[in-house]
């Protein structure tokens, strides 16, 4: 029973809180700056969580971790992109480099 509370407790909070956002929204014509510029951030970092825990998963040795070709393909993508800001370009090089690793390199 209290599995079922916690799941209908945490699911009204989430429709609120969305709730929220598009009945404040909707009323205002324009989004203030000051909550404008810290929005800007919120995709970097929704995709930084998504993506760094799976390249930084920690092996029984620094050495390992260092060698994951996961890492790697992480480091060269974002080298990629930090150069080129092209998304295209950057998933490719990092698939490429990913496979190139697992298939050629460490196989």
């Amino acid at each position: 029973m209290g599995v079922w509370f916690a799941i209908v407790v945490i699911g009204v909070a989430t429709y609120g809180i969305r709730l929220s956002f598009i009945h404040l929204f909707g009323r205002i014509d324009e989004v203030p700056t000051r909550i404008k510029r810290p929005l800007r951030y919120v995709p970097p970092a929704v995709l930084a969580a998504l993506v760094l825990p799976d390249l930084l998963t920690l092996r029984p040795s620094i050495a390992a971790t260092l060698v994951d070709e996961r890492l790697i393909a992480g480091v060269a993508a974002g080298a990629v992109a930090w150069r080129t800001e092209n998304v295209f370009a950057t998933i490719t090089v990092g698939m490429v480099v990913l496979w190139l690793f697992r298939f050629v390199v460490f196989a």
